[in-house]
């Protein structure tokens, strides 16, 4: 069986032009919009222990036919957003957990 993990990677460049690798967590509509969240990724164990932890929401706006990741200015829609994803995260990690300790579920 192959257990090997290839992480969904994204080079995004923000408003200053500095680009910076991320990784895909999740991925979700709500009322009727697109969310992503990721996670900084970094092949330097310390840097990436560092951002261990660190979650960044983004929306999915089109420009010219083009889907692009951008922040969410409004700061109750982020909030709520950031929310939900924090649970389906949380929820998805411990089942991972569950399934690695080699126990069964009680």
């Amino acid at each position: 069986m192959d257990n090997e993990y290839t992480p969904d990677l994204y080079e995004l460049e923000d408003e200053d032009g500095k680009k910076q690798m991320f990784e895909m967590l999740d991925v979700m509509e709500y009322e009727g919009e697109k969310y992503f969240a990721l996670t900084p990724y970094y092949t330097d164990p310390q840097k990436k222990l560092e951002a261990s932890g660190e979650v960044v929401v983004l929306k999915s706006v089109f420009e010219d036919d083009e889907e692009m990741m951008v922040t969410i200015d409004d700061e109750e829609e982020y909030d709520r957003v950031g929310d939900i994803f924090m649970e389906r995260l949380n929820e998805m990690f411990d089942c991972e957990e569950e399934e690695d300790d080699g126990s069964l579920p009680q």
